[in-house]
């Protein structure tokens, strides 16, 4: 399969006019020389990588059942999002136990038809303060516990790509020295000063749960969570582009202060791509009004947009430059979950994963693993 014409965004960030071939499932060098396709007028991007979401059309990863995973998996490759790290919330050991056995049996089937690829999940909870549940159900926050994690790590098949800790509950640097170079360790959900959260990141934990959500805001005289990240150049931050969580101005601020370093993620639940009305996340009854989904309190729970319209919103309304969101979306959380070998670009031998939208980001086509959704 070659595909003609088309602007074609590469890994340095930029755009090419050039043809993209597609062999095996693969970016390749020379085709087959069976089908070609003119997609003059067009951008060709690589299919998004989403590191943070729990659920969409009615489902919840949480669900731990092949059901739910199948049906979120469909609606995110329907959306352009073709590699998925699903979010746990905060549960048990028996119920994470569960989800891992579930994720761990889908991958081991192999490849499934009209799916998008599930490369990791990322445990959000329970390592989290009591003090900064947000949507989380505080009846399972725990302490860290390293070897709570590499159990359940263990059932997944070593799927567990993402973990968030909250930097200054007891145990928690001990946790970091001891998992940093096994998971992707995350600061979230936290109430860390400054130094408690530069310690963690001193330590080796290397991201930011949902920037700004679930965390100390910036002060001038306290920076906390988002000052200590700016201060780490090894540390990416996890931003929702949904309208909701974050003033485009913030959206804005956080892609300049860290320019290279920003995670796009969508945090969607299971009511995105439906309509309107009562859905549940994490055992809580979530309300969900257009974008905005809450608990009864008011909180805000997750969101009802998957990352495609987070990326629109980012660049059309938030004025984010195209080049620097399609990267967050798609390149840095690939390489934020260690799976950019295979996934975030359009290189030769990667996974030919590929949408091609208009300047207005609709979508005209999207391909997985080399073939036409």
């Amino acid at each position: 399969m070659r595909i003609t014409g088309a602007r074609v965004f590469t890994a340095e960030g930029t755009f090419e006019q050039r043809d993209v071939v597609m062999a095996d499932g693969r970016f390749a060098k020379t085709d087959d020389g069976g089908e070609a396709l003119d997609a003059s007028g067009l951008m060709a991007i690589p299919g998004l990588v989403d590191v943070h979401f729990h659920g969409c059309m009615g489902q919840d990863f949480c669900n731990g059942n092949e059901e739910a995973i199948r049906t979120m998996a469909t609606y995110e490759a329907s959306q352009g999002v073709l590699a998925i790290c699903p979010a746990t919330m905060t549960y048990p050991e028996e119920k994470l136990n569960g989800i891992a056995d579930a994720a761990a049996a889908w991958v081991a089937a192999g490849a499934h038809e009209g799916c998008a690829d599930l490369v990791g999940i990322n445990m959000e909870g329970p390592f989290i303060s009591p003090n900064k549940v947000g949507a989380q159900n505080p009846d399972y926050v725990q302490a860290p516990d390293a070897a709570m994690f590499r159990r359940v790590q263990e059932r997944s098949g070593g799927l567990f790509k993402l973990v968030t800790l909250a930097p200054e509950v007891p145990g928690a640097l001990e946790f970091v020295d001891e998992l940093a170079d096994e998971v992707a360790i995350s600061v979230g959900h936290t109430c860390a000063t400054y130094d408690e959260a530069a310690a963690a990141f001193a330590h080796g934990a290397r991201e930011v749960t949902h920037l700004w959500n679930a965390q100390p805001p910036l002060h001038h005289r306290d920076p906390a969570v988002i000052g200590a990240a700016a201060d780490y150049d090894h540390v990416r931050v996890e931003l929702i582009c949904d309208g909701v969580h974050i003033h485009p101005a913030a959206i804005r601020l956080t892609f300049k202060l860290f320019a290279g370093r920003v995670v796009m993620i969508a945090d969607s639940m299971e009511a995105t791509g439906l309509t309107d009305g009562e859905y549940e996340l994490g055992g809580q009854k979530v309300f969900v009004k257009g974008n905005l989904a809450t608990l009864a309190s008011g909180t805000i729970a997750g969101s009802a947009t998957n990352l495609f319209d987070c990326l629109r919103y980012a660049v059309l309304k938030a004025k984010v430059p195209l080049e620097e969101a399609l990267v967050a979306s798609s390149l840095t959380p690939a390489r934020a979950i260690g799976v950019d070998a295979d996934y975030g670009s359009i290189e030769v031998s990667k996974v030919a994963n590929l949408v091609l939208v208009d300047d207005e980001l609709n979508i005209h086509g999207i391909y997985l693993r080399g073939e036409r959704l």
